[in-house]
């Protein structure tokens, strides 16, 4: 409970308590929305940008809020890369950043299939502390690439 607590103490003001419950309720929905197939699950939360991209500032809250929301909404909110790669997609995209969502495989370790899902920008690694393409091999990304 003291956790949850300390996450509602680091929101500023009305507005960003709405929009950390938005995050907190769209990063719930992650597992369910994974389960559809990737063509249907790319139409669902793909958006072209329509708007000039946020400032470094407001980038840096969305991923703060995003790191927050498992604190928060444990059990029902994950922690991982998958709920924080698709939050961060969406929440960006409608920020006016045109990031990517890569899913990548470890080929190493093919018998336990350990994968990762990571954010790019440029087709480069965007807020990840290691960039995760040494280890992984993409095999898919959001949004889909024309042919």
């Amino acid at each position: 409970m003291r956790s949850r607590l300390g996450a509602l103490r680091e929101l500023r003001g009305v507005h960003e308590v709405a929009l950390f419950a938005y995050l907190v309720t769209f990063a719930s929905v992650v597992p369910l929305i994974m389960r559809l197939p990737l063509p249907r699950l790319a139409a669902l939360i793909t958006r072209t940008p329509r708007r000039p991209p946020a400032s470094t500032a407001e980038v840096e809250r969305l991923a703060h809020l995003t790191a927050l929301a498992p604190r928060f909404g444990r059990p029902v909110v994950r922690s991982g890369c998958l709920t924080r790669g698709v939050t961060l997609f969406w929440f960006l995209r409608r920020a006016g950043l045109d990031v990517e969502l890569r899913f990548g495989i470890d080929p190493a370790d093919a018998d336990d299939a350990d994968g990762h899902c990571w954010l790019a920008l440029g087709g480069e690694p965007f807020l990840e502390k290691v960039d995760p393409r040494p280890r992984f091999a993409e095999v898919y990304r959001l949004p889909l690439q024309a042919a």
